[in-house]
């Protein structure tokens, strides 16, 4: 029983603790796939969704596609090399799936260091990387956040 309370407080690292809201709305939903091509025309052919074209990032590793919907996004994620955190994900996963949220924040660097004092691991050197709408994100650890990697992006 103690082993099970230890490994939820592991994953869910503020559970006992309120603090203001700090978050914005849902910015999009990511889905590591194999195929961008393959998951755009589904998208896009079955459910008459608008996407965008092909967008390399390569301080990602990714090739990222867009489909919007009329309250967030969804973005699709293709390996961009054999580095990709994207080709890992899909070594685990090989069909692809879920592989992160991202929430809109107002001052990325005052969320994050909130975040730090409070005892969350920020990924890579903890500093913003431009993401691919042109706007400063960063990744926050899954363990800190019941299981899911969380993205911030500043608007």
């Amino acid at each position: 029983m103690k082993q099970a309370r230890a490994r939820a407080r592991k994953t869910c690292l503020f559970e006992t603790r309120e603090a203001e809201t700090m978050i914005g709305r849902l910015n999009h939903v990511a889905i590591a796939v194999k195929d961008l091509a393959a998951a755009t025309a589904v998208y896009k052919n079955a459910l008459g969704a608008v996407v965008t074209d092909p967008l390399p990032q390569p301080e990602h590793g990714v090739t990222v596609v867009f489909v919007t919907l009329p309250n967030t996004k969804i973005e699709f994620l293709e390996p961009l090399g054999a580095n990709s955190p994207i080709a890992k994900f899909l070594e685990k996963n090989p069909d692809g799936g879920i592989h992160h949220v991202c929430y809109e924040v107002d001052d990325i660097l005052a969320a994050r260091d909130r975040l730090k004092e409070q005892g969350a691991r920020v990924l890579g050197d903890g500093n913003p990387k431009i993401g691919a709408h042109g706007k400063p994100v960063l990744f926050l650890h899954p363990k800190d956040f019941c299981g899911t990697l969380t993205e911030l992006e500043q608007v």
